[in-house]
């Protein structure tokens, strides 16, 4: 009744009708009876008239019958994290188009793959095709014989992940109690694998978790092109472990994908806090040479007591990714922070546990003398916090050595102090400043700055360099201007 009453009047009774139906009648035949009836050729009696109903197969735009096992209406899902949806109005049902099979995909949330979805109904006398669009790759589509705008919701499919009840103590037991972190170590799609956009694979930092990209997702999804041309991947990882090892880890993950998907894209990574410090480990290549020269005889004990494949060995001796070609620091310690020299980090070195296993495995590869080079203390063992520490031995190891990627770098600084004398409150400007990036942008915030308006603008400005694409906000300084 109401699809030849579309016209171009969108928001209209008839068209917002018509896209209730179209949402309803996708959710109802998905999960009626099993899905039994789902994609398979129906006839539907009704008002006197037989209608045979089928599926429009997969295209470029149009997502195939049988890869979401649930769908879920857009506007069903709570904005827990998100103020401001990405909609775009149009006809259609704006669905969540939910993928969770069993046993479950590698990368896939323990909820399922998410993407949005629209679906329309087109007729043809008596006989009816339900598609299911997908606006990401186009925003228009022929419906009831005219190009027509797709109603669509961009933000719901993230926010189809639920925060835990605090996010906080979530991301102080990652710190603290590596056995007690929510997810798995590991790399997650928060979208379906498509081999025609790019990765940006995210990573955070310390006592955080991955809903801290949320929102700065949520704003780049904003941005259409950015859409077409990119994907979203995040690196969930307990903090409280040793940094190389933590950035040991996101290396074997990377791995893991191009292994699974050898045809992908090249990375683009981001890193915030010490998620920069992960990220900045995988594009410099670090060998044991360089170790000797910094630390001398501990450096060569360590070595000829461990086997070229042991997790110290492969911890603290890797290549650049070559897959990787463009990362991004927010608000990172490069050169450490000095809080983590003081009572807090003094505190906090106290309290985090360490994973049994790899408790056992440093305790069989180092000696106490090594341990007491390496963190000061006979007795500690390391943790993210001593590798935090400026006087950590790693740092002036890992930044000896030039990065083999185009980078950039967002700073926050809280506003105490003018820059170059400024910090965000937990890293100065000295530490999280870089000579030879692309651009360096100083935005007005805390150390969680990742999700800043400022922050999101500069993102997404990197991302449309990154693809040849111009861009409406102002380029950040460039590093020798941002030094003056």
């Amino acid at each position: 009744m109401t699809a030849p009453l579309l016209g171009t009047g969108i928001g209209t009774p008839a068209c917002e009708t018509y896209n209730a139906a179209c949402g309803e009648l996708t959710v109802l035949l998905r999960s009626s009876e099993g899905g039994r009836l789902w994609n398979q050729p129906l006839t539907l009696a009704g008002n006197n008239t037989t209608y045979h109903l089928r599926l429009e197969p997969a295209s470029n735009a149009v997502w195939a019958p049988n890869y979401f096992t649930s769908f879920v209406p857009a506007d069903a899902i709570k904005e827990k994290l998100i103020r401001k949806e990405n909609t775009h109005e149009g006809v259609g049902g704006a669905l969540v188009g939910v993928r969770k099979v069993d046993p479950p995909e590698k990368f896939a949330p323990r909820r399922g793959i998410t993407a949005p979805v629209t679906a329309t109904l087109d007729f043809h006398a008596t006989n009816a095709t339900l598609a299911l669009r997908r606006p990401a790759k186009q925003l228009t589509a022929t419906v009831e014989g005219k190009v027509r705008p797709l109603n669509a919701n961009f933000s719901a499919p993230i926010s189809y992940f639920p925060p835990p009840g605090s996010l906080m103590l979530v991301g102080l037991l990652g710190g603290f109690r590596a056995t007690e972190y929510s997810a798995p170590t590991g790399l997650y799609f928060l979208q379906p694998y498509d081999p025609d956009r790019i990765p940006v694979v995210f990573v955070h930092g310390l006592f955080s978790t991955p809903w801290t990209w949320v929102k700065t997702i949520n704003g780049l999804q904003a941005d259409p092109e950015i859409r077409k041309h990119y994907q979203f991947w995040i690196f969930a990882y307990p903090t409280g472990n040793p940094i190389l090892y933590s950035a040991l880890r996101l290396r074997e993950e990377l791995a893991k994908a191009d292994q699974l998907y050898p045809n992908h894209k090249p990375y683009v990574v981001v890193g915030h806090s010490m998620g920069g410090m992960l990220t900045h480990d995988q594009v410099v290549t670090v060998t044991e040479a360089m170790w000797d020269k910094s630390l001398g005889q501990v450096a060569k004990s360590i070595f000829k007591e461990n086997s070229g494949n042991s997790l110290i060995v492969r911890a603290t001796t890797f290549r650049a990714n070559p897959r990787i070609k463009r990362v991004v620091f927010i608000c990172t310690p490069h050169r450490g922070s000095d809080i983590a020299s003081n009572g807090i980090g003094k505190i906090g070195i106290s309290l985090i546990t360490l994973p049994t296993r790899l408790t056992a495995v440093i305790m069989d590869s180092l000696t106490g003398a090594d341990l007491a080079q390496l963190t000061g203390s006979s007795k500690r063992l390391p943790n993210s916090i001593t590798g935090l520490k400026p006087t950590s031995p790693a740092l002036p190891v890992i930044n000896s050595v030039p990065i083999s990627v185009p980078y950039h770098s967002i700073i926050g600084d809280r506003g105490k102090d003018h820059c170059p004398a400024c910090s965000d409150g937990v890293v100065a400007y000295w530490s999280s400043h870089l000579y030879g990036a692309q651009s360096e942008l100083i935005v007005p915030g805390p150390h969680g700055s990742c999700e800043l308006p400022q922050t999101i603008a500069e993102l997404d400005r990197i991302l449309r360099l990154h693809v040849g694409i111009r861009s409406t906000s102002k380029p950040a300084a460039n590093v020798a201007q941002a030094s003056r």
